[in-house]
């Protein structure tokens, strides 16, 4: 398994257009989401030439999870689409803080993930390249909008995280945003569990 780092200019056409194509997959026909997509490609106004993308692949090359990354003094999802989130809290706005989103690891085959043992480990290792990526960048947190679930999850890894503001329902759904202490040294546990993070 290798996980990969990189914006538009340094992957191929190829690669972009199956990452945009799991996302679609994973977002919007597993999850359902209700998400602009054209063609079974999903992508959004927040997929620009700043943006870095984590992608990792299968030994056959095959995507199995992809996230976003973005530096909140630029446009960002959270701040930009779900601002009830944050609360009376000001949505962050510097280099200091990333936005993580998009964030899914799961065999394509097998997209449930809490079915599939393989995706809660990559789920912990793309985590960790998050961190470590955002942290070669300046960022000391990462701010993420996710569903409720997720808050368990991530208090297991032993992450230093905190809420933003209390959950939200959207779409049917409790959601929440977390910041989540950067710690570039932080390597996940084979005993501990992840999920994907929207």
């Amino acid at each position: 398994m290798e996980i990969i780092a990189g914006t538009v200019d340094t992957f191929s056409a190829d690669v972009l257009f199956d990452m945009a194509r799991y996302r679609y997959e994973v977002f919007v026909e597993k999850l359902g989401w209700k998400l602009h997509a054209r063609g079974r490609l999903e992508l959004d106004e927040f997929d620009r030439k700043d943006t870095i993308y984590l992608i990792a692949r299968n030994p056959d090359g095959e995507i199995v999870g992809t996230s976003r990354l973005l530096p909140t003094h630029q446009p960002y999802l959270l701040a930009s689409v779900f601002p009830q989130l944050l609360g009376d809290t000001p949505a962050p706005c510097s280099p200091d803080v990333w936005e993580l989103s998009r964030f899914a690891a799961a065999d394509g085959t097998r997209l449930g993930m809490a079915e599939d043992p393989h995706g809660w480990s990559l789920a912990l290792d793309m985590l960790s390249v998050a961190m470590r990526t955002v942290a070669k960048k300046g960022g000391r947190r990462l701010i993420s909008a996710s569903p409720l679930g997720i808050e368990r999850i991530l208090r297991r890894t032993g992450l230093s995280m905190r809420r933003m503001a209390p959950p939200v329902r959207v779409d049917g759904q409790l959601l929440f945003a977390c910041l989540i202490d950067v710690d570039k040294n932080w390597c996940p546990r084979r005993d501990r569990h992840a999920d994907a993070i929207g």
